[in-house]
């Protein structure tokens, strides 16, 4: 069965370009030209990956990812012309996987996409790794339905926030530079930025940690990386 891809473009000639490589390539793919549009078809019909252009009209690309992240955990690449860090680092915090500038080549998408939807799979796809349970202290992780409680209060993740807290979790006590971090859950050297692992654990301390001054679970080793302390 094909991929379905859905890109959420007001540009028609870039969407249409991003469209007919994909194409090329296996994919199925659909295009919204609004926010409005794209973020009711996320939501309400079943995708591989999303393409999302961060300046649309009636809704802008980070109020679309921040819906999309309440009810899916399906890859997000968001799409901009704006270079400045502040974006990219916004974008990510919210659960983006991905943030590409503009203009870049239809190629290295296609690249970007195979390698987000591989992973994706890998990490929950395969219904072959074991249905277990983590349980660390008052923190509950079910691998399987990826859901997570603390003190019996279901907690809200993102995609990338669940696999980073899992694989924290499944490696206790074992020192991660931020290279290793983003290497193992995102794995794709230049295809994004390793300051998306910062963002990433405070986003994930902040739902875990009691106080996130004195974190309990995910400890900073300073000038090397981060630990998951049991």
């Amino acid at each position: 069965m094909k991929k379905r891809i859905l890109i959420i473009e007001d540009e028609v000639t870039i969407a249409e370009l991003q469209r007919d490589y994909l194409t090329i390539d296996g994919y199925e793919v659909l295009i919204e030209k609004t926010g409005d549009g794209g973020l009711a078809r996320a939501k309400n019909e079943e995708f591989d990956l999303i393409i999302l252009d961060l300046m649309l009209p009636n809704i802008d690309g980070f109020e679309i990812c921040r819906k999309i992240r309440e009810v899916k955990n399906i890859p997000v690449l968001m799409v901009s012309a704006r270079k400045e860090d502040i974006d990219k680092i916004r974008g990510l915090g919210l659960g983006a996987d991905d943030y590409i500038t503009k203009p870049f080549s239809p190629s290295e998408l296609v690249a970007r996409v195979k390698a987000h939807i591989a992973r994706y799979e890998r990490l929950v796809g395969s219904k072959e790794n074991k249905s277990t349970t983590i349980n660390i202290r008052n923190l509950v992780i079910e691998k399987d339905s990826r859901r997570v409680w603390l003190e019996n209060n279901e907690l809200v993740f993102t995609g990338k926030e669940f696999d980073l807290l899992l694989f924290l979790a499944e490696n206790p006590n074992r020192v991660f530079s931020r290279d290793e971090l983003f290497d193992k859950i995102w794995g794709m050297d230049a295809c994004g930025d390793i300051s998306t692992v910062t963002v990433h654990i405070k986003k994930v301390r902040e739902k875990i940690e009691m106080d996130t001054s004195k974190p309990q679970y995910i400890e900073t080793i300073w000038g090397i990386g981060y630990r998951f302390k049991v």
